[in-house]
């Protein structure tokens, strides 16, 4: 039976289907009579399933909403702690009095550069490595393969990572936030099964005209994996930036290599100091005096200028994370 659709307005309610039943006959229906109708069970389903992520949605955002107001109210109202919905007292100083801690802005910089070059290379190499385990051609393909994967099982724990970084020279060292991380055994299977996914005939022909597999990835698989390289590309961006364990340990005698979040660990443990170095920079302003003597607001706004980066990031590539999760998972 053929079905086709005609609309005579937006906003008219009364749309015509046509239908065409096998004997030729045509059946016209009205938009009203092929509404679908919510039974009451329909209906308590629907509120308490809007009920509910509104309440699990609004949980997960107050916390860093409660954040920021604090960080744009005045110090005083943050300190007796009146701010609790509404920001009041509206200023950026507390933003502003941050650059009187020059070590914050070399920890930026560090997270920064750790994160681009970082997550560039994880991609990159996944990757390549994702479309080479796809290949019947590579020799000891599967033994690589399973290896690679039994690496997410088992770890030798932090002390042997510990003594193994150190005798490979990566202690103090900025190539230790990068080469750790350059292969990502699950990034990588999300990678090959996306690869997996796309059509056969499209390296096939691209071989029957004279490319080579570097060609055939370059110009084939890399741009028709973008949504999968994106959602890595979230991961691997997170990851470095919330990452802070390997700067504790790795980075004890090169305070200039630690990153943002080891500098807001030492921040939240020691408001105190940071309180006293910024007192002696304030230059006689009020509003950063209040700032500098508020170990609570100076808390906020680091974990702020911590996280926002982050949330800026994720929105823009939130269509290819989507895209990539769901294409990703088809094949197995």
């Amino acid at each position: 039976m053929e079905v086709g659709e005609k609309e005579l307005s937006r906003k008219d309610r009364k749309k015509i289907i046509l239908a065409t039943a096998p004997d030729g006959s045509e059946i016209k229906l009205t938009a009203r009579s092929t509404k679908h109708k919510y039974t009451g069970k329909d209906i308590i389903f629907y509120i308490f399933d809007y009920t509910f992520y509104a309440i699990f949605t609004i949980s997960c955002f107050f916390p860093f909403y409660y954040i920021f107001i604090n960080t744009i109210s005045d110090a005083k109202l943050v300190n007796s702690g009146s701010i609790n919905f509404i920001p009041q007292g509206l200023n950026i100083q507390n933003y502003l009095a941050l650059r009187n801690a020059s070590d914050l802005g070399t920890s930026i910089l560090v997270s920064v550069g750790r994160t681009i070059l970082g997550t560039a290379l994880m991609v990159m190499a996944s990757a390549f490595v994702g479309y080479l385990v796809t290949k019947k051609e590579m020799w000891g393909r599967k033994f690589f393969y399973r290896f690679l994967v039994i690496t997410m099982y088992f770890n030798a724990g932090l002390i042997p990572w510990y003594l193994n970084m150190q005798m490979l020279g990566l202690t103090n060292s900025f190539a230790a936030y990068i080469i750790p991380g350059i292969v990502a055994p699950y990034n990588i299977i999300l990678v090959k099964t996306y690869i997996e996914s796309i059509p056969s005939e499209l390296e096939e022909s691209a071989f029957i005209d004279g490319a080579s597999f570097w060609t055939v990835f370059r110009k084939i698989i890399w741009p028709l994996s973008k949504p999968i390289l994106a959602t890595i590309a979230i991961f691997g961006a997170v990851g470095h930036w919330n990452s802070f364990q390997d700067s504790l340990i790795l980075m004890t005698d090169s305070p200039n290599l630690y990153t943002l979040q080891h500098r807001l660990y030492i921040y939240l443990n020691t408001s105190s100091n940071i309180a006293n170095i910024m007192n002696q920079s304030t230059g006689g302003n009020n509003a950063a005096l209040d700032f500098a003597n508020n170990g609570l607001l100076i808390k906020y706004t680091v974990s702020m200028v911590s996280v926002i980066p982050i949330l800026l990031v994720y929105p823009f590539m939130q269509r290819y994370f989507e895209e990539g999760i769901m294409l990703g998972a088809v094949k197995g």
